[in-house]
């Protein structure tokens, strides 16, 4: 279940994070292991395991993680930036809660992984 992930934990307020940015409906912070200079989490308020198990009703939602991607990339003073969502195990997902990074600050390669 989602809200029993370490996210769900941050979003309760059990474990500190380093906030980027928050509404109502979601919250960034700083990834704790991060993979380039810049490597923000994007998680949303609702417990949702991930994109794969989201739900038509999401869609305003998942709307607005992306908008939120985009603008903590600009506030971060990101130009070029790259979202990944994983969706599995299979995919490279560890936390079961859905969260888009927002990675950059130095040339990233392609394929990733």
């Amino acid at each position: 279940m989602a809200d029993d992930t370490i996210f769900g934990k941050i979003l309760r307020g059990e474990i500190p994070c380093d906030e980027v940015y928050s509404d109502e409906q979601c919250l960034a912070f700083r990834d704790v292991a991060p993979q380039a200079p810049v490597h923000v989490l994007v998680i949303p308020l609702k417990p949702i395991e991930s994109l794969r198990s989201s739900a038509a009703e999401d869609a305003a939602l998942l709307g607005h993680l992306l908008l939120i991607a985009a603008r903590v990339a600009k506030q971060e003073g990101l130009d070029d930036f790259r979202t990944v969502i994983n969706s599995g195990a299979g995919a490279g997902q560890t936390v079961f809660h859905l969260h888009v990074h927002v990675i950059g600050g130095r040339p990233l390669e392609w394929p990733p992984g």
